[in-house]
């Protein structure tokens, strides 16, 4: 449909707005909100009389959460659905950088997804295997990792860069794959591990999208970035599109998701989020920002690394439950205590994040 409307331009002058990135992703915004808006309710319905007893709750947890029993989970199905008919409509899909950030996106969607089924036909936490779940990863991000690399320019395409300092490249070679890889894994777990509360993922998640958004667009300008003093990466402004669609779908779902929770995200939409936002940091070359950016979600993980670790070495634990979330609600937090206190300083982070842009 883009490509029609632009072709249509020189005939109608109107039709020439269709060329500015920064149209279609207010454009992909509205659309995935209203896809979702509007598919919602139905989806929850379904997925409520499909799954039964809903997603099943830990035994350890905090006892306010018992009471959420029965709610349906899988939602990301309803993000899903909002980020790609929202992005196959006005992004320029001629964009490899689009069409891999997308399949990575569908690619850890399907595990997620899967992982759900297992946990809710068997009414268990255990779901996917671990190490199977994690090679599949690994393949994915792997493959998209090679993929951004051959889209650039060499050497620069498998180099790490650094915030502050922009003159500071480090070549991998080819050992950027696995170091990428490694990142979109990452990603993908560690929002998945966050999302354990009503509406705690899906905000830090919209703001780590418009910090990339902004940062996409920035990288993919060359005016701006040689302004900005940052790296010029051609093409990736067009994932600004991509992100305008995850913000717009993500305010979606929190209308449903908002306490008391009408459905969970899950695995299916965690795990496909989180490997979003590490595959479009590694195309535009903000790995590492994307650690300050998304600092949430890293203090989450190393929380469950740090308790699994120092369990198995000393037989005694850490924080009271992990992920870390949880600890806070066991020291006697209210859910919307911390789910808000948490916005705060994702808030922050992602305003941390941003001001290396201009800090070089």
């Amino acid at each position: 449909m883009l490509t029609l409307l632009v072709a249509f331009s020189d005939q109608v002058s109107v039709f020439n707005i269709f060329r500015y990135i920064t149209f279609r992703t207010g454009g992909a915004l509205i659309t995935s909100a209203l896809i979702v808006f509007i598919f919602g309710p139905s989806v929850i319905s379904s997925l409520r009389i499909r799954q039964g007893k809903g997603q099943p709750i830990r035994a350890d947890g905090p006892q306010t959460h018992f009471k959420k029993a029965g709610t349906p989970t899988m939602g990301g199905l309803m993000i899903l659905s909002g980020i790609i008919g929202s992005s196959l409509l006005w992004t320029n899909l001629s964009s490899v950088y689009v069409w891999v950030v997308l399949l990575v996106t569908l690619g850890f969607g399907a595990i997620g997804f899967y992982d759900d089924y297992l946990k809710v036909t068997k009414q268990t936490h255990k779901g996917f295997s671990g190490k199977a779940r994690l090679a599949i990863e690994f393949v994915i991000a792997g493959i998209a990792a090679w993929v951004i690399m051959d889209a650039g320019q060499e050497p620069f395409s498998s180099s790490l860069t650094f915030p502050f300092i922009k003159d500071l490249i480090i070549n991998l070679g080819w050992f950027f794959v696995p170091f990428a890889a490694f990142v979109v894994v990452g990603a993908g777990n560690a929002v998945n591990l966050t999302d354990g509360l009503d509406g705690l993922a899906i905000v830090p998640i919209m703001i780590a999208a418009a910090s990339f958004g902004i940062i996409a667009y920035l990288s993919g300008n060359a005016v701006f970035a040689e302004y900005l003093q940052i790296h010029f990466v051609p093409g990736t402004g067009e994932l600004a599109v991509v992100l305008g669609a995850v913000i717009g779908a993500g305010l979606g779902f929190l209308w449903f998701n908002a306490p008391p929770a009408a459905i969970f995200m899950g695995d299916t939409g965690s795990l496909a989020m989180g490997g979003l936002i590490g595959t479009i940091a590694v195309a535009t070359k903000h790995e590492i920002v994307m650690a300050i950016i998304g600092g949430l979600f890293v203090v989450e993980a190393l929380s469950v690394i740090i308790q699994v670790g120092y369990f198995k070495i000393t037989g005694k634990r850490v924080f009271l439950m992990a992920p870390i979330h949880h600890h806070f609600e066991k020291l006697g937090w209210t859910e919307s205590q911390v789910v808000i206190r948490f916005w705060i300083v994702a808030v922050m982070l992602a305003l941390v994040g941003l001001s290396t842009l201009k800090l070089r």
